[in-house]
């Protein structure tokens, strides 16, 4: 597969596009203030305090900063590295410990903090608390347990490592490597936490676009374009130290007279992605609304409706639609971002044949998805029922300040 990736600076965002195979499969957005203070990103680790514990929903409530209370499940309480404590209990109100952040902000919810404190590198991670030894499920399993019974020897009862799918096509000496210079930083950050006052911010996150790059599958990359020479410059920087084998990917992008935007059409793919309503070949429409809660996709037929003349043109042409819907809902959950609970309302067929191959297509359609998806189970009612890990905001939260102080730029 040919991938690409794109990073432009407009109307004060950083976006970063990914292309698979000349089409854009996912859309990633910040704002240009993200470089600066004051923003607690996904992956910050602070020295916090807890403010408050609330039994009944077996949480607690951690400052990170005067007046910033993040979320915190108490049932990690017990694997987390304490810097001061206030009580014999497993958490106590006053107790100051090494969290991160694994959730952001998001409208009306508070950041979620965790104690399994996460370093991340381009091939593993090392995870305080969670002790196992795990490979990427994207891993052929055969290189799965050789990886397993080469890393058993570093197996202990304070971290964990996880080999991640970019670890595939490397020398099994440079995943060791890397892990390490991980354990390293581990051993060092922690060192530190136990002479650091409360609030410290003991590790910052790069800003989101350089987390992409970092985190991205780099298997048939060819090529890293970027529209500005102030974020290249960046970009070359941290390639330099941290990916220098990929510097050759790198390639600034500066014809002012045909910018990024016009060469690939990516304000037009943006406008698309942030739209309710997604058009199927087939005549039928997609509506997709994000909610508190959960996210629903319903399926409708719409033109394609006129052509069935027959019960059996009926059920032929909603199976169509609904095969197509689903590679394009499987899409559309990529390209936005969406993740959670996400519920698919397809075209009600008779044939129970006909329900099982499109369950069967949709999963295979998910199965695509880099960040993990299941398809969990078909409703009595019909409705099928997805569930996606959540990595960062959706698209529609990352662009919604934007949209409210200038939707006539898009």
């Amino acid at each position: 597969m040919e991938r690409k990736i794109l990073i432009e600076k407009r109307d004060n965002r950083i976006r970063t596009y990914f292309l698979e195979n000349g089409d854009i499969v996912e859309i990633h957005s910040a704002p240009v203030s993200e470089d600066g203070s004051g923003a607690h990103r996904l992956g910050d680790i602070y020295v916090g305090k807890v403010k408050n514990i609330v039994p009944n929903i077996g949480a607690a409530f951690i400052e990170i900063e005067k007046g910033v209370n993040c979320y915190f499940d108490m049932k990690e309480a017990k694997d987390a590295f304490f810097t001061h404590k206030s009580g014999n209990k497993a958490l106590c109100i006053g107790d100051e410990l090494v969290v991160q952040i694994s959730r952001e902000a998001a409208k009306s919810k508070a950041p979620t903090v965790t104690g399994n404190i996460s370093f991340t590198g381009r091939y593993a991670v090392i995870t305080h608390g969670n002790t196992r030894i795990g490979v990427s499920s994207k891993i052929p399993k055969a290189q799965r347990d050789e990886y397993k019974e080469k890393l058993s020897g570093y197996q202990n009862d304070r971290y964990g490592i996880i080999v991640r799918t970019n670890a595939k096509d490397v020398p099994f000496e440079e995943v060791t490597a890397e892990i390490h210079a991980l354990r390293a930083d581990y051993e060092s950050l922690f060192g530190a936490a136990v002479t650091r006052t409360c609030f410290s911010c003991l590790k910052s996150a790069p800003p989101s676009y350089i987390s992409d790059l970092k985190n991205v599958y780099m298997d048939g990359m060819e090529e890293i374009i970027i529209g500005d020479k102030e974020l290249y410059t960046r970009i070359q920087s941290y390639f330099r130290s941290e990916l220098a084998d990929k510097l050759g990917l790198l390639k600034l992008y500066d014809d002012a007279d045909f910018p990024l935007d016009k060469l690939y059409s990516t304000q037009t793919a943006l406008k698309k992605a942030l739209r309710e309503r997604a058009w199927l070949k087939t005549g039928g429409y997609l509506v997709i609304q994000p909610t508190e809660a959960l996210t629903v996709i319903d399926v409708n037929s719409g033109k394609a409706a006129a052509k069935a003349r027959s019960r059996t043109d009926s059920e032929a042409g909603a199976l169509k639609v609904n095969l197509e819907a689903a590679k394009e809902a499987a899409r559309q959950i990529r390209l936005r971002n969406l993740s959670g609970i996400i519920i698919v309302d397809f075209i009600n067929m008779g044939a129970e044949a006909n329900t099982q191959q499109l369950l069967r297509e949709f999963r295979f359609h998910l199965s695509k998805d880099p960040v993990q998806t299941s398809l969990v189970d078909i409703t009595p009612l019909g409705l099928v029922e997805i569930t996606r890990k959540k990595v960062r905001k959706p698209l529609y939260e990352e662009e919604n300040f934007h949209l409210q102080a200038g939707e006539e730029a898009l």
